[in-house]
């Protein structure tokens, strides 16, 4: 059974940095695309990035330029690098592991494990 739990969450100031950390148990191949999504109550659970199966790393354009997701095989972690952070970013971020083909990385329904999620609140 996958298993991916998420460390890294807290309270920043708009401007501050957080890292988020994703820890897989054994199952979870390079083969695999992990991701980060976030979601906020009331809405859809939103892409956030990807590393499409330990090629190339894809970003939501809300978030590149200020995020940078990074993936060691070896460890089974990934890591989201956040700085620059604004009210918008607040939310609670899910790491996700899946095997579906790129064109659908963006959607949540693309992935069959989740972690837990951890918060992450940006003050305005």
């Amino acid at each position: 059974q996958v298993q991916l739990a998420e460390s890294g969450g807290g309270f920043v100031q708009t401007g501050g940095s957080l890292r988020l950390a994703c820890a897989a148990s054994e199952g979870i191949s390079r083969d695999y695309t992990m991701a980060w999504f976030r979601q906020v109550p009331g809405k859809e659970r939103e892409f956030v990035a990807a590393s499409f199966r330990s090629t190339h790393t894809y970003y939501a354009d809300s978030v590149k330029g200020r995020f940078t997701m990074s993936r060691d095989n070896v460890k089974k972690t990934v890591d989201l690098q956040m700085n620059t952070l604004n009210s918008e970013d607040t939310g609670v971020y899910y790491c996700a592991a899946g095997r579906g083909i790129l064109s659908s990385i963006r959607g949540a329904n693309a992935y069959n494990y989740w972690g837990q999620g951890t918060q992450v609140t940006v003050s305005p």
